[in-house]
């Protein structure tokens, strides 16, 4: 597994030597002074890259107050422009040439506006090298034994370019695939969710006793332990080195959510996996850096990325335990100008010290979303899948 944690070099070093020297930091929850004056640095970069080849940003950017003297701190990030997450789902906007795209990926499912985003090959594998880093602090890198998957998304099929599902399909390559069974299986004239499938996977994963690695969406397996109780099937004991991560959330299907302290309970209590094993991790198309939780189910912001709340009404920035709209910031991507986005995820940010898990990075909890009568992301499509089938 190592090649997923080599060296990916910056289109231009010498554009953008603070963005390589910050994206090389290997410690994903890395802190000091050094660090958020680096990271300052490297977001100027940033800035002046997508200026240059993006005549939209270049004219955001001179508007506001961060085109008036570079960032000197992290201190200043409160000045940067940022771009609302639902641009992207109206406007396909990059800063490099069709020739550098290297991959295309949608927000949306079968239904919904749908975010165009494009990755140049730098921001394609630094961002896999930024997962894989996390993966390893963990220690869920490297396995040797092959593992069963059961991947809670959307089975493969041609022109197939869900960034949830490039995302599962990259994590199958963190530890030898045994084999692999999807939730929701492709019909040919559509993705159909399939509890008996799911049931039946997990019966024969306890009976191989390998490990199992359980990806995706939550409320997929949520229904598939319901399902599991409804047949009267007993608990199973899967083996203890097995792995859930849940990526997509409960949009659209907020009316049968089950809060995360309980669906752990019911993993732990039917399928034997500790809980410690059990992680939930946010991300997204228009921002894809991982936040992965910590042991103690906390939502830790890595080095590579600061996050900003701001007040729903004003926009003003917000201070710790605060609720408001949550604002990512990373000059990682090269490749279109999502650099600072705002998210309409309703989020708070808290101190390092109030988490416990010892990670010195502030964390935040996610407590809702706002605009979901217009704009749709991959779990609001894939929970309508749910409909009638649960």
């Amino acid at each position: 597994m190592s090649n997923y944690l080599d060296p990916v070099q910056v289109p231009d070093p010498e554009a953008l030597p603070h963005v390589q020297r910050l994206c090389d930091l290997a410690d994903p929850y890395a802190v000091s002074a050094e660090h958020d004056r680096l990271f300052a640095a490297a977001m100027n970069e940033s800035n002046a890259w997508h200026a240059e080849r993006s005549p939209f940003f270049a004219k955001l950017l001179a508007a506001g107050e961060a085109a008036k003297e570079p960032l000197a701190d992290v201190a200043d990030l409160a000045r940067l422009p940022f771009v609302h997450a639902n641009f992207f789902k109206a406007h396909e906007v990059v800063s490099i040439p069709e020739r550098d795209v290297k991959l295309h990926v949608t927000s949306s499912g079968t239904t919904g506006q749908k975010s165009q985003m494009f990755f140049d090959a730098w921001t394609l594998r630094n961002g896999q090298r930024m997962v894989a880093r996390v993966f390893d602090h963990y220690g869920w890198l490297g396995e040797e034994e092959p593992v069963n998957y059961l991947l809670s998304n959307y089975q493969p099929r041609p022109g197939l370019n869900l960034g949830t599902s490039f995302t599962d399909e990259y994590l199958c390559h963190f530890a030898p695939v045994r084999s692999v069974e999807y939730a929701l299986k492709h019909t040919g004239s559509g993705h159909e969710f399939d509890p008996f499938g799911c049931v039946r996977a997990l019966l024969r994963y306890a009976e191989e006793g390998a490990p199992v690695r359980i990806l995706g969406f939550p409320a997929f397996l949520s229904f598939t332990l319901d399902r599991m109780r409804e047949l009267g099937l007993p608990p199973v004991t899967l083996n203890p080195r097995s792995l859930v991560v849940f990526g997509g959330g409960w949009k659209g299907h907020a009316d049968k959510q089950v809060a995360k302290p309980e669906l752990y309970r019911r993993i732990h209590e039917q399928l034997g996996i500790p809980d410690e094993r059990i992680r939930d991790g946010y991300g997204a198309v228009e921002h894809s850096v991982l936040y992965m939780e910590c042991k103690h189910h906390r939502l830790h912001v890595p080095t590579w990325s600061r996050m900003l709340v701001r007040d729903v009404r004003t926009l003003a920035p917000l201070g710790y335990g605060e609720r408001g709209y949550a604002q990512f910031v990373s000059p990682y991507i090269t490749s279109v100008p999502a650099q600072s986005v705002l998210m309409g995820d309703l989020v708070s940010q808290h101190a390092p010290e109030e988490c416990g898990c010892g990670l010195p990075t502030p964390w935040f909890a996610v407590h809702g979303r706002a605009g979901l009568s217009r704009n749709k992301s991959c779990a609001i499509a894939a929970a309508e899948l749910l409909k009638g089938k649960s």
